[in-house]
């Protein structure tokens, strides 16, 4: 066995040691981002490096990809982020606005569409390997969490708050996946993030009240 197999067994199922650190990883991602501390990027890509061997490991091919794309979208958050916050400032954050919503949903759907396609016809989701329509199910499920991954991290490198919805919206479908391809870990991983995903959305909203509501009374100070 290498180092990428290495794992332990819990109540008689394996669990690989790139899937419970690189799951750890990201779950301290999400904690970082509720701070938005900049340590969030780091901490992003190490993850994705360890879940795209773990995912690798499982022949999930999808999820795979999905991390080495997180890997490239924590390069892009990390320079936003210290582009935004250059000379001492906080990082501003702010809800989308109606066109970028569009924007999003539409970007979910074609999207989902299009890789769906590009997964079944290339085989790389595992989910075609499976008979109709339990396979048909599979393979769009593994487009609509890379689509909607690609497009909360983007989303999160921008700082709109509606990236933790997005969020939300990709979980519904994580959960389930990950436990039916034997990633426990990733499967309770992806539980605690629906918890932690509301929880940031509701803080970073309320910061941004906060700060839309103080800014009228620093205006009349001046």
């Amino acid at each position: 066995m290498n180092w990428a197999d290495a794992g332990f067994t819990v109540f008689g199922t394996h669990v690989l040691w790139t899937d419970l650190i690189g799951n750890i990883a990201a779950l301290s991602t999400v904690l970082l981002a509720m701070r938005k501390s900049m340590w969030t990027w780091p901490v992003q890509f190490a993850g994705s490096v360890l879940l795209f061997i773990a995912s690798i490991n499982a022949h999930i091919t999808g999820n795979a990809l999905k991390q080495a794309m997180f890997g490239i979208l924590a390069l892009y958050g990390w320079w936003a982020w210290r582009r935004g916050t250059q000379g001492g400032k906080q990082l501003a954050i702010r809800p989308a606005d109606w066109w970028e919503r569009l924007l999003l949903i539409a970007a979910l759907v074609a999207g989902t569409l299009l890789v769906g396609l590009l997964f079944w016809v290339t085989k790389l989701s595992w989910g075609a390997q499976v008979p109709l329509p339990k396979g048909a199910f599979l393979v769009a499920a593994d487009a609509y969490i890379f689509v909607g991954s690609a497009i909360a991290t983007w989303a999160q490198g921008r700082a709109l708050v509606d990236f933790w919805m997005v969020w939300v919206a990709v979980d519904l479908v994580g959960v389930p996946l990950a436990f039916s391809s034997g990633l426990v870990v990733s499967g309770w991983v992806y539980g605690v993030f629906f918890v932690l995903v509301v929880v940031g959305f509701v803080k970073w909203l309320r910061e941004y009240r906060a700060g839309t509501a103080a800014a009228p009374q620093v205006a009349v100070a001046q």
